[in-house]
């Protein structure tokens, strides 16, 4: 019996398939007729490009993504006015050699295929402007790829049926290529040649097995972007200070131990992340050569101190990211000229103090001191009227001082693992306290006034030595979550917190009360309780 079904399984599919394709020549056919300068197969479960495609000579730009092609037939080099094709989301491993009759082709979209090498046809097609290559399976670049910075003329030949277009003579080398994608593949070595590439404006090689660049890449003296993120980049060459237009320079996660010094000509950078490489330290004055720097990101290498150079470093910055490396000073003053620096994030460092100006960083919305060693927050921390974010948790402060309360715009506050043993009434001033979080201390009490945080939608006091919450809690009326888990001497909730009707979650895991008020159990369904075990 099962062995009958098979053949009627097979004939359907093959049904199923004719049908397919029935479809595709009719949209083929009705594009032919309607003269259409666009055509778009784009996820149509598509497995087989019809020969007939190759009617199809008026069509600029086509569209044949997320798809099942494998393999594309002979007759796409006909579509001989295609300046756009969209190949990404297939299966193809191998591109006709036709394609090279496609000399008005200006984007070519591969990414997601399957493709171990580049096909030598790309090499040929010398009109492309934009090349998406990313998420294949490549290995190497050829040295052909310098053929990419030619351009030519354009030829019309008689050809029966209507007129073809055929290959001149190179014009000035450098007028086509300027975006290459090769993201996300098994690249280990860029060809010299990369550096005839002189009109790129984007490369975009991350997320490969890069060790080196070639000297030479200091030739594509107009990129604005090149990101090399995710390699294992030991060193740059010299020459990478030609590149003069780069704006973005992305080189995280690499092995690099140092950077050259000629990274101050480029001078229009207004991105500089290095994080996750090795580096200890800085070229003397490199960042205060890179005038136009917005964003600076030092995080996860080696610095025990801050880069040389004096304020003049961050003049233009607004972000600073120096987390995870073994600091232990911000030098006073170093922020002086800082009057942009919006967002400092020193998380993970050896602080034992914060500077004597910390008063002065008037800019500053988001500061994240966490995992430090500090001791105290400074009183002058009441002039940061701009801050919206305050992280010190893992910290050994032992004292909040009132003055915190006059940060009227504050809306996280994270004070985690401390040895907090109570907090100021003047909490309550931070009416605009979203997310509270002091868990992990030593605290004995909440202050009555953390009922005036009329906005707190977050609170966190688990694993503390609470005996009891204040009844003002039920003027929480936005609260969302509250944790009290792990305080071991909690043993009753005010009756007021069932007045918290927003409420849907709350931790009691590890908490010896003795009931729960009927007000709250009767919240309603939306009340999560997480019940002791």
């Amino acid at each position: 019996m099962l062995r009958d079904i098979h053949p009627f399984k097979a004939l359907s599919s093959r049904i199923a398939a004719n049908d397919k394709q029935a479809d595709i020549n009719r949209e083929i056919q009705n594009c032919r007729e309607e003269q259409s300068e666009r055509f778009d197969l784009s996820k149509s479960s598509v497995t087989i490009l019809p020969n007939t495609i190759k009617d199809l000579t008026h069509v600029r730009e086509l569209y044949l993504y997320s798809n099942r092609i494998q393999q594309l037939p002979p007759e796409i080099g006909n579509l001989v006015n295609l300046k756009v094709l969209a190949l990404s989301e297939n299966s193809l491993t191998t591109l006709p050699d036709s394609m090279d009759r496609l000399v008005q082709l200006k984007v070519l979209d591969l990414r997601h295929n399957k493709f171990a090498d580049i096909p030598e046809v790309i090499y040929r097609i010398t009109s492309i402007t934009t090349l998406y290559l990313r998420f294949n399976r490549i290995k190497e670049v050829s040295e052909q790829i310098r053929n990419l910075s030619l351009k030519v003329y354009l030829k019309k030949v008689s050809h029966s049926g209507g007129w073809l277009f055929d290959l001149g003579l190179p014009e000035n080398p450098g007028t086509n290529l300027q975006m290459l994608s090769l993201r996300e593949n098994k690249i280990r070595y860029l060809p010299p040649t990369v550096g005839q590439l002189v009109q790129l404006l984007t490369l975009d090689v991350a997320h490969n097995h890069l060790e080196h660049l070639p000297n030479e890449i200091g030739n594509c003296s107009n990129l604005t972007t090149l990101d090399l993120t995710h390699n294992e980049l030991v060193g740059l060459p010299e020459l990478i200070g030609n590149l003069k237009n780069l704006s973005r320079l992305l080189i995280r996660y690499n092995r690099l131990s140092a950077i050259p010094s000629s990274l101050a000509n480029c001078s229009k950078l207004d991105e500089f992340n290095i994080e996750g490489n090795n580096v200890s330290q800085l070229p003397e004055d490199l960042l205060s050569s890179l005038v136009h720097l917005n964003t600076i990101s030092l995080a996860r290498n080696n610095f025990n101190s801050f880069p040389l150079g004096g304020p003049t470093q961050f003049t233009s910055v607004h972000s600073i990211n120096m987390e995870c490396n073994s600091i232990d000073k911000i030098p006073f003053s170093i922020f002086s000229l800082a009057k942009y620096l919006s967002k400092l994030n020193m998380r993970e460092n050896a602080l034992t103090s914060l500077p004597l100006d910390i008063g002065s960083w008037t800019a500053m919305v988001e500061l994240n001191l966490a995992t430090n060693q500090l001791t105290v927050i400074p009183e002058d921390v009441k002039n940061l009227q701009n801050l919206e974010v305050l992280i010190m948790s893992n910290n050994h402060l032992k004292r909040i001082p009132p003055s915190l309360g006059q940060l009227r715009k504050l809306r996280h506050l994270d004070l985690e693992e401390n040895k907090l043993d109570s907090l100021p009434q003047e909490i309550g001033y931070l009416r605009e306290l979203t997310r509270l979080i002091v868990a992990s201390n030593q605290l004995l009490q909440l202050p009555r006034s953390v009922g005036s945080l009329t906005n707190l939608t977050h609170l966190n006091v688990g694993e503390n030595n609470l005996t009891s919450l204040p009844e003002d809690i039920g003027q929480l009326e936005k609260l969302e979550q509250l944790y009290i888990n792990d305080n071991q001497n909690l043993d009753v909730l005010p009756y007021e917190l069932a007045l918290c009707t927003n409420l849907q979650i709350m931790s009691i895991e590890n908490c010896p009360l003795r009931s729960l008020p009927q007000e709250i159990v009767a919240g309603g369904p939306s009340l999560v309780i997480q019940v002791p075990q």
